[in-house]
């Protein structure tokens, strides 16, 4: 029977790349029948090509399919991008989705691997292509920054504590003071390299100024963003973001006996969903367009903390919309749009 695709799915860890080889036959049945382990290095990447050499049909090209997961899949992808071999990187999300609707009983990194296989033969998935160096530049210094705020943190409240107590050391106080101002030191230079790396980049830069347009987004929330989604490489649509940055809400309900509470997924990226928070409660107190949003969400539900989570999720749609049309926030225009469509939305009802 005649090979019409082939892919290799591979389940990245930090030590080893778990990989399945799969096949799409002319009757649309699918052959996964080979699989084996590898490891995570320059010789488990050759071995593993060797692997797929014996066993591909050379009539058909082969296609690799990982998850982003992190850091561990990025040596494994550069390196098939040197080797000239197609290459497709799909949200964690999406696989995990696609995951739950197949009967996998038991999930283990051989399953995952032939999940993501079986994704790539049945989906007409992107080529992937290496995001801009300033782009990985700007995540870890992005990161650097966030892990020094949350030791600073640390550190306040031990100081905190130790000032509490009946007979505090001056010494102890003393010292965690210094590393307090080594690590607001730190801070600056992090963000005077963001700064310096954006202004060499004219584009990324028109980005950041577009996206910084939106009320209560600044340049850190905005290289943030831009970081972590690589310039938005492999989202296609807002819906995908808000799932990518865990912001989408889950709801259990199954007849009348089971209504559990909807809730974000929180199954995404902790970094986008951190740095939306601020600029959501800096927005809600000066941008009428999220005070009226803010205050539509309380009085449906009465939950504060959940209107605020909605305003982070339009924020950040925001921030991708503008940064995909290359246009700039304008309130006016957002405000009369809605106020349009609560005209319209009765006219429309009516002629359904």
């Amino acid at each position: 029977m005649k090979v019409i695709k082939q892919v290799v799915g591979v389940d990245v860890a930090q030590d080893e790349l778990v990989c399945t080889f799969g096949l799409l036959m002319e009757g649309l049945n699918q052959d996964l029948k080979h699989h084996r382990v590898f490891k995570n290095s320059a010789k488990g990447f050759n071995e593993m090509l060797a692997w797929v050499e014996s066993l591909k049909s050379l009539d058909v090209p082969i296609f690799f399919v990982m998850e982003a997961t992190g850091v561990y899949h990025q040596k494994f992808a550069y390196w098939l991008d040197s080797q000239s071999l197609k290459l497709s990187i799909v949200l964690p999300n999406k696989i995990s989705n696609y995951a739950r609707t197949l009967d996998i009983k038991t999930v283990t990194d051989k399953t995952a691997s032939q999940a993501i296989t079986q994704f790539g033969l049945e989906r007409k998935l992107d080529a992937w292509n290496p995001p801009k160096h300033i782009f990985r530049t700007m995540k870890q210094l992005t990161r650097e920054r966030d892990q020094i705020v949350d030791e600073r943190t640390v550190i306040k409240n031990q100081i905190h504590a130790e000032s509490a107590e009946a007979y505090p050391n001056p010494n102890s106080i003393k010292r965690l003071r210094k590393r307090i101002v080594l690590l607001t030191k730190q801070e600056v230079e992090i963000k005077n390299e963001l700064h310096d790396l954006i202004k060499n980049d004219p584009e990324v830069e028109q980005d950041v100024k577009r996206m910084t347009s939106i009320p209560g987004v600044g340049n850190l929330t905005a290289a943030i963003v831009l970081a972590e989604t690589n310039g938005f490489e492999l989202i296609r649509n807002k819906k995908q973001l808000t799932s990518y940055a865990g912001l989408d809400v889950r709801e259990r309900q199954s007849g009348t006996s089971i209504k559990g509470k909807p809730r974000i997924s929180k199954k995404g990226n902790r970094h986008l969903r951190k740095a939306m928070h601020l600029p959501a409660l800096t927005a809600i107190r000066h941008c009428q367009l999220y005070k009226n949003s803010f205050a539509k969400q309380v009085s449906k539900h009465g939950i504060k903390m959940k209107a605020v989570v909605a305003v982070q999720r339009k924020i950040l749609e925001f921030m991708f919309v503008l940064n995909k049309n290359k246009s700039t926030f304008d309130q006016d225009y957002e405000i009369k749009k809605g106020l349009q469509h609560k005209v319209d939305s009765p006219l429309q009802s009516s002629l359904c």
